[in-house]
Parts: C-alpha cells; sequence; structure tokens
C-alpha cells in the first residue's frame, strides 16, 4: 500500500496484491506475477471506488500525462473528480 495523492477533497491509495499463480504452471523462472489498483476516497461524497484491470491502467496513464504538465492541485482533483462519480462505496471506519 502505497499513499500517492492527499488533499482536502481526495485520496489515493496505490495496492499492489499477489497475483493467483495457479493458473500459471510454475518454470521456476517466471516472476511472481502482481494485481492491485488504486482506491481513491472522496472526503467531501464520504465515498471510495477501487479501480482495478483497464479502469486501473487507463488512471494511470491519465495521471502520469497530467503530470507531465506540472498540474496545480485543482487539476489533479479535477481529474481524480471524474472517477469519483463512479464511487457507490460508503467510507466506513472500523
Amino acid at each position: 500500500m502505497l499513499m500517492l495523492y492527499n488533499s482536502d477533497n481526495f485520496a489515493v491509495v496505490q495496492f499492489d496484491l499477489p497475483g493467483d499463480s495457479a493458473a500459471v504452471e510454475p518454470t521456476g523462472n517466471d516472476p511472481a506475477l502482481t494485481r492491485g489498483g488504486y482506491e481513491i476516497v472522496d472526503k467531501f461524497a464520504r465515498k471510495e471506488i477501487f479501480l482495478e484491470g483497464a479502469m486501473a491502467e487507463s488512471f494511470k496513464v491519465g495521471v502520469e500525462a497530467l503530470i507531465q504538465t506540472s498540474p496545480s492541485e485543482d487539476e489533479l482533483d479535477d481529474y481524480i473528480a471524474r472517477f469519483t462519480q463512479l464511487a457507490q462505496n460508503p467510507v466506513v471506519l472500523h
């Protein structure tokens, strides 16, 4: 788990989880499979979304392109807000 971004509006955390190696025959030379994604928390709406697969890759590519332009916090928040519109899960503290 790695905190990537934390503003007044959003928090973005990257998760890298061990993949399911049962589907692949072990050859001794294969690197360990990994999977993961990004959890985005909308602090004002108190909702979160977990992006994985193609959606996570799209998020990553978009953030990398945005970083090349030295964006302001507002520009980063606007980009992240496009993904949080899909958020359905309420944030619950344990």
